[in-house]
């Protein structure tokens, strides 16, 4: 009697791909998850992340078809009744691309503050975040962390016994408490600037010397961009933001500086906390990531210096 034939079968050609689940977030003990409506699931006051449909979103959406939410939002309930949404905003739009109806979620009771404080870290580690959210961002935890009691001594960000809140912000995220009240003065900024730093028509550096321009001034430069096709660059913002300072910014003075012929800019490269923050761990500060790469490029020097010689 012949015995059946139990070797694997043979695939023509390459094996199908077998797509494998990610694994779930591993939730907090005591907690439990629960299964909301998106109909009672309402967006975070002022949420200053902006929800799109871009391919990030498409990833997010064919993830939740095939494996469901594997990393539960965070709500809080509303007095007015459903639920608050603290994290979890785009993963109820991936829910209703995918046409579920329900959100798992973990349901806690936080103060306006603690809610605003995780709402930010939740979110600001994201790629793709623009300048105007990171500075509304920034300026909903700076107030909260205040609202809290944190200390707001007005100290030199050297002094390290007191730091300011913002300080504290920058520590937590690896940067420098400037860049953080430098990113909050984009706040400042008229619409119409916000969306030129956001559309990289305006690049950061200048706009912070711009938004300390009263309204009516950053209205006029909006004006005067239009009419000279031409953005200003730092040392242009510079220049307005003292004549401002001193009650000398008017049309005739704007139109002179941005009219002048700008100066060439010297090549160099800048890479900011910022743009290199994905790459290390959360605890490196800006000087261990600056170590880091010279160890990188030498590394990577010997090893060209080796392959020429060969």
């Amino acid at each position: 009697m012949n015995s059946p034939n139990t070797s694997p079968p043979k695939w023509r050609g390459r094996p199908p791909k077998v797509k494998e689940a990610p694994a779930p977030a591993p939730q907090p003990q005591g907690e439990v998850v629960v299964s909301i409506p998106l109909t009672e699931l309402h967006p975070f006051p002022n949420h200053p992340f902006k929800v799109r449909d871009d391919d990030a979103m498409k990833e997010t959406t064919e993830s939740v078809k095939d494996y469901g939410v594997l990393t539960p939002a965070i709500v809080r309930p509303r007095e007015k009744g459903g639920y608050e949404i603290v994290a979890g905003h785009r993963r109820k739009r991936a829910c209703e691309l995918a046409g579920l109806t329900a959100l798992p979620a973990l349901v806690r009771n936080l103060d306006d503050d603690t809610a605003t404080i995780l709402m930010v870290d939740s979110n600001i580690q994201r790629e793709n975040i623009l300048p105007s959210e990171r500075a509304q961002a920034y300026k909903m935890k700076l107030e909260a962390i205040k609202r809290r009691g944190a200390r707001t001594d007005l100290t030199s960000p050297n002094n390290s016994a007191k730091l300011r809140s913002d300080d504290e912000i920058g520590a937590a995220m690896g940067m420098s408490g400037d860049t953080v009240r430098n990113y909050i003065s984009l706040t400042q900024l008229i619409p119409e600037l916000q969306q030129m730093v956001d559309d990289k028509k305006i690049a950061v550096t200048p706009a912070y010397q711009i938004a300390a321009l009263k309204p009516e001034e950053q209205a006029l430069l909006v004006e005067t961009i239009e009419s000279e096709q031409a953005t200003p660059s730092v040392s242009q913002a510079q220049h307005m933001k003292k004549l401002s300072q001193s009650g000398e910014l008017n049309e005739d003075t704007m139109l002179s500086i941005m009219s002048a012929e700008k100066k060439p800019e010297v090549d160099k490269i800048v890479l900011t906390a910022d743009t290199l923050r994905k790459y290390f761990p959360r605890s490196y500060t800006p000087r261990k990531m600056e170590e880091t790469i010279i160890k990188l490029l030498e590394a990577w020097q010997k090893k060209r210096q080796r392959s020429q010689e060969r």
